[in-house]
């Protein structure tokens, strides 16, 4: 299976980017091919036969992302397969392409895989990025129903099915989205302890926009791919959770102004899974209603 990767960059990071770019070009098996998108900034000097795409402005993750793909051909056809890396985390091992290749190839249903994301110093992966409830035991490989956004690979006839991530969304569950229409559309997706990434130990709420576009996305989210009944369900846990966490003052209301934000803002085409994917859904562990 032929092998590429996107990976995004605001060109503020250099070293540690052409540190993972080394790892990429480590990689057992095939030459993994490589696109660097400098999202709203030049791309650092990269290695030859790096190919790089420059916007002029910052399209956001999924934005900068389907960008990346389409340097790939239309759905990234020229590839069977897309690796998605953070510009600042790095492949532990030499193996990872070729796992992929081969998880790919045995299982012909397997659309998405989620990698595991460790700390270089200490090799402790958070509970958030193990993408399933029961997450105490992030070295259990197993089937879920989302996936890590910078720690990732997708056969692009996935994207060809279903399309790619939702530029309108910029940053957060942008790929719970395309997860949802994976799924919808029939494909699996699997978390894989063995497919490693190194990458800094880091606070979501780093980002100045992460508590308003949480809120709102996760609106969006339910509005785009949720039967009707299951949409106040969903924003109901979660507004509980969010309550629940005691959030600051400030944060909490960017959170309820990010909520408002998604009822009064258009949100993308609505296509409600249907019922028998709520079903596998909730089969796998994960009931879109939390």
């Amino acid at each position: 299976m032929k092998v590429g990767a996107v990976i995004i960059t605001m060109g503020n990071r250099p070293d540690e980017l052409r540190a993972l770019l080394d790892s990429v070009a480590k990689q057992d098996g095939d030459r993994v091919e490589v696109v660097v998108v400098g999202n709203g900034s030049p791309v650092p000097d990269v290695p030859e036969g790096v190919r790089t795409v420059e916007l002029s402005e910052n399209l956001g993750i999924p934005g900068g992302r389907n960008i990346g793909i389409e340097a790939f051909g239309p759905s990234g056809r020229d590839v069977d397969v897309l690796l998605f890396l953070d510009d600042d985390g790095l492949l532990a091992h030499h193996d990872t392409a070729e796992l992929c290749r081969k998880a790919f190839e045995d299982d012909p249903k397997l659309g998405i895989v989620s990698f595991r994301i460790a700390d270089p110093d200490t090799g402790e992966t958070q509970r958030r990025h193990v993408p399933r409830l029961r997450a105490s035991d992030p070295m259990r490989s197993s089937r879920v129903t989302t996936f890590l956004g910078g720690a990732n690979a997708v056969r692009t006839q996935v994207l060809a099915e279903v399309g790619g991530l939702p530029d309108e969304f910029f940053y957060a569950h942008e790929e719970t989205d395309l997860a949802w229409r994976a799924l919808d559309a029939g494909w699996m997706i699997d978390y894989r302890s063995d497919m490693v990434l190194y990458h800094p130990t880091t606070a979501p709420s780093r980002h100045a926009v992460y508590h308003r576009m949480v809120a709102r996305n996760r609106v969006w989210l339910a509005r785009r791919n949720l039967p009707a009944a299951l949409v106040p369900v969903y924003l109901g846990a979660w507004l509980l959770l969010t309550l629940l966490r005691k959030p600051s003052g400030p944060a909490l209301r960017a959170w309820f102004g990010g909520f408002k934000e998604g009822w009064t803002s258009p949100c993308g085409a609505r296509r409600p899974m249907k019922w028998r994917t709520v079903w596998r859904l909730t089969r796998l562990g994960r009931p879109p209603v939390i």
